[in-house]
């Protein structure tokens, strides 16, 4: 029934609630700051719409996927709509259960929206219906009242209770009828009501010792609900007077948390009587659990302690009964003072899950709500942060307050915050609470890979096994995950692309540069690479490394002998050394180069063996050859010298010259001693001698038989000229004996010289073909200088072809000794040795022998030049004298004189003429045909 009413009354109210809630909607999105309001009465059905918060909040529903719309309280008693957005019922709503008697029931919630996270503080009013009846303690009381109880005496009845406030609570109390007894109701200062019974007539107990009333209590509920109860009220005998209460109503004021045992107050009652009957005895009206009454004293004292925050008052009424039955009673009213002595609570609601380390200052981090139980000052809070933390704390509401960023985050310095929040209410003494909350900051790609060093430098030898570790570059990068993972790549270097994979590679993961190839300083000595390290991050950040690598040289490259060369069938090659030669004569200069590079390349210069030891000297650093000592009589013509040339490096790398030297002043004169040289007695070599001259000999068989058919077959041939240049008598064109070896000093051209007995001379470029007399020696010459005996035939022959003879050179273009150095110049060289640049010397010396050579091949030149010049100094400068250039003209010899090729500076400083220092002659039973 109650129900029902309730149901009625508020179908009745819906649209003026209406109303209310949309000027509510309308007038929100204006003043977010203000919490959004809502009134709904109690026991709606769960679903039950309350409103349409996200259109009270400005949000479209197309919005609602993305901002997910929530709402976050204490209790679930609410939940959002996803598709509309409508605040929505949740659970059953017991205004009584939930707020109990307070005049006013609000619930307080949050509602979440994201992206971005947002507030917003919505207040739900409860509105009680009418769904409680009143209802009495016990359904029946028992009253005695003596028959001598004076009409007009009032007695306190027991009062009922309503769970409902407002209109829809207890409003009054009726009685059945009865002319005996009337009823009032009486209000106390709370706003409850209780009702007194009076006494109208005077009782009879002979008459009637037992009355039976009904006690009605009824709400102001539409229709009103009601509560009854059965008065049983038995007359007793006289009892004159009754006891009498000093006060009909104590009030006191105790201070909550009281211990038990605290004495409350004390009642005192009178009674007129003598004897038992003025013995008084006091109780409560109905039994309590909180305070104790001495029955004799009339003490009240607290049984437990007593708590502000769950009652704040206490009703109860004490009966002083004496020994005839006579009762009395009063109201003792027990008003509780709020202690401070409940601390602050501290929730969180919606924190986030991700705090980005790039966050802006003011984004929001959390919620935080605060209560104290306690009112007044004691129940004021204030909140702060513990520590120095880049967060701070705003007001939001009356309680409510965000937690939001204040400054740069960074998880690389701090990966997470122990944030303590600190909530101080304004008591006396003040009462703290704090809780901690531990915020992680998530990683952002917002940090580069910062290698180690800031260039790197290594060194490599060279010859090193492909394949091998040469260097490692390291970079790391603080951020997390992807973001921190680096890898390593070559993105530049000095080197060819396309020759870059094959020299260097680099390990992605660990930045180890592996060599691909061995390297050789000679052909590289120095490249860099440009290195990359790039994280895993989106986007990807990265940076950039030097790394100079530098071959280091070995001593793989023993030294290379430029001078003297050896000829074309690997023998030596001999120098002529003037018979007169005083000491320190430079004789020849051992030139050699060495590929390597630093004290690898520094070379030195030994005698291993000689034929004289103490006839010739060797520049240690220099390789000049000069004559210690003059020449004796004992000493022999032929001089041989094995030369070692050594490096600097560990262990030493050399090679080894022969030097054949022949004391002569002309060229007719070192011929003899060259053809009677003996062989070497080494017995391997004797043993290679005799395979070579077996060997030789079954040639030489084979050719004569091969020979002789030719002959005989071009004898039965008709025409003269097939034979040639065989007919005896004749000298035929000769290719030299010594290739023409430009480097070492020959002149760039060949000719024949055909030469007889009698003095007679004739150059020829095809061939010699003068008519012979018999018995006569021809001598053939070519451009080296060499000369051997050709033929020698009796016979004479006659052809048409004749060649116009040249004019002899002039001999007056001689060198004297200290115009012609030999092959590094006549000065004498540092002894001690200086660091060689052996690609200079050798492009030096190739310029200056081809220059020499061109010149001399010039037909309108004439081999001076200038003194002593040759003409270098008008090609190369003043810089270039012949004391750069070795004498090789003296490798030219006129047949059918003593002549040599002198200058005329060297006539006039009396100097006696050089043998050929620079001549060069195959040495070996070869040259003598």
């Amino acid at each position: 029934m109650g129900g029902g009413a309730g149901d009625a009354g508020w179908a009745e109210r819906r649209p003026a609630l209406l109303g209310v809630l949309l000027s509510l909607s309308l007038s929100c999105p204006a003043a977010l700051s203000e919490p959004l309001r809502y009134r709904i009465p109690e026991e709606l059905a769960r679903g039950s719409v309350v409103g349409n918060l996200a259109a009270d909040l400005g949000l479209g529903v197309h919005e609602l996927p993305t901002r997910k719309l929530r709402v976050s309280s204490e209790e679930p008693h609410f939940a959002v709509s996803a598709e509309r957005g409508e605040l929505l019922v949740s659970r059953r709503l017991d205004r009584e259960q939930l707020c109990g008697r307070k005049p006013v029931c609000a619930l307080e919630l949050e509602a979440v929206a994201e992206n971005p996270l947002d507030f917003y503080h919505v207040s739900v009013e409860i509105e009680d219906i009418n769904d409680h009846p009143p209802k009495f303690m016990q359904d029946s009381f028992d009253l005695q009242i003596s028959e001598s109880t004076l009409p007009g005496t009032r007695y306190i009845l027991e009062a009922a209770e309503d769970g409902d406030t407002g209109l829809n609570s207890l409003q009054s109390y009726k009685l059945s009828l009865s002319p005996s007894f009337s009823l009032i109701n009486k209000e106390k200062q709370d706003g409850s009501k209780y009702p007194e019974l009076i006494l109208e007539k005077p009782l009879d107990r002979e008459q009637q010792n037992y009355h039976r009333l009904i006690l009605t209590a009824l709400d102001g509920g539409d229709p009103p609900l009601s509560g009854t109860a059965e008065l049983r009220i038995q007359v007793t005998d006289a009892n004159d007077n009754p006891p009498v209460f000093k006060q009909d109503l104590y009030r006191v004021s105790l201070p909550e948390n009281v211990p038990p045992g605290t004495t409350v107050l004390q009642v005192l009652a009178t009674d007129m009587d003598e004897g038992v009957n003025s013995e008084i005895t006091y109780s409560f009206y109905r039994a309590g659990q909180v305070f104790h009454l001495h029955p004799k004293s009339g003490e009240i004292t607290t049984l437990r302690a007593l708590d502000y925050e769950e009652i704040k008052e206490y009703s109860i009424i004490v009966e002083g009964r004496d020994g005839g039955g006579l009762v009395a009673q009063c109201t003792v009213e027990i008003k509780i003072q709020d202690e401070n002595d409940n601390s602050p609570e501290i929730t969180f609601h919606s924190p986030v899950e991700m705090i980005l380390e790039n966050a802006v200052p003011g984004t929001l981090i959390a919620l935080i709500k605060i209560h104290d139980r306690d009112s007044g000052e004691n129940g004021e809070v204030n909140c702060r942060l513990e520590d120095k933390v880049p967060f701070q704390i705003i007001s939001s509401s009356k309680s409510s307050y965000k937690l939001v960023t204040d400054g740069t985050l960074d998880r690389e310095q701090t990966p997470e915050y122990n944030v303590t929040i600190t909530a101080t209410d304004r008591g006396k003494p003040p009462l703290s609470s704090s809780t901690t909350i531990t915020l992680h900051i998530t990683d952002v790609n917002d940090n580069a890979p910062v290698f180690q060093q800031s260039a790197y430098l290594v060194h490599v030898p060279e010859n090193n096994p492909p394949g091998v570790s040469i260097a490692q570059v390291s970079a790391s990068d603080p951020d997390l995950g992807p973001n921190g993972q680096v890898a390593y790549s070559i993105v530049a270097s000095d080197l060819e692309p396309r020759a870059l994979s094959s020299y260097v590679s680099v390990s992605a993961q660990s930045g180890v540069v592996f060599a691909q190839r061995a390297f050789d300083h000679e052909q590289l000595r120095a490249f860099e690479l440009t290195l990359q390290a790039r994280d895993q991050g989106s986007p990807a950040l990265s940076a950039n490394v030097s790394l100079r690598v530098l071959v280091g040289d070995r001593n793989d490259n023993a030294p290379r002998v430029l001078y003297p060369a050896l000829g074309p069938d690997g023998s030596a090659l001999f120098d002529t050394v003037p018979r007169a030669a005083q000491p320190g004569y430079l004789v020849t200069k051992v030139v050699a180069v060495d590929a390597d590079s630093g004290h690898n390349a520094w070379l030195s210069y030994h005698v291993l063996q000689a034929s004289e030891p103490g006839l010739f000297s060797l520049g240690l650093r220099t390789g000049e050859v000069r004559t210690a000592r003059a020449l004796g009589d004992r000493d022999a013509a032929r001089q041989r010298l094995l030369v070692a040339v050594r490096d600097g490096g560990q262990p030493p790398l050399s090679a080894t010259a022969t030097l054949l030297l022949v004391f002569a002043d002309s060229l007719q004169e070192a011929l003899p001693d060259l053809s009677d040289r003996p062989a070497p007695s080494d017995p391997q070599a004797e043993l290679q001698f005799y395979l070579v001259v077996a060997l030789a000999l079954i040639s030489v068989l084979f050719l004569l038989a091969v020979i002789l058919a030719v002959a005989l077959r071009l004898r039965r041939s008709s025409s003269p000229t097939t034979w040639g240049c065989f007919q005896p008598g004749l000298c035929v064109k000769s290719g030299p004996v010594v290739p023409p070896l430009y480097s070492e000093g020959t002149l760039p051209y060949s000719y024949n010289l055909c030469v007889t007995q009698a003095g007679k001379t004739e150059f020829n470029f095809l061939n010699c073909k003068e008519q012979l007399s018999s018995g006569q020696d021809i001598l053939c010459g070519d451009s080296s200088g060499a000369l051997f005996p050709l033929c020698n035939s009796g016979e004479s022959t006659s052809h048409p072809e004749t060649v116009t003879a040249q004019a002899p050179p002039n001999t007056d273009w001689r060198f004297s000794q200290a115009q012609r150095p030999g092959t590094s110049g006549s000065q004498n060289g540092d002894e001690t040795g200086t660091w060689p640049n052996n690609q200079f010397d050798t492009e030096m010396l190739q310029a200056m022998i081809l220059a020499s050579a061109s010149e001399a091949a010039d037909g309108s030149s004439t081999l001076g030049g200038g003194a002593g010049t040759m003409g270098l100094s008008a090609r190369y400068g003043p810089q270039f004298t012949l004391q750069h250039v070795p004498d090789y003209r003296q490798n030219v010899y006129i047949p059918g004189s003593n002549a040599t090729l002198t200058n005329a500076a060297g006539k006039r400083d009396g100097k006696a003429p050089a043998g050929g220092n620079g001549n060069k002659k195959k040495s070996g039973k070869k040259e003598k045909k």
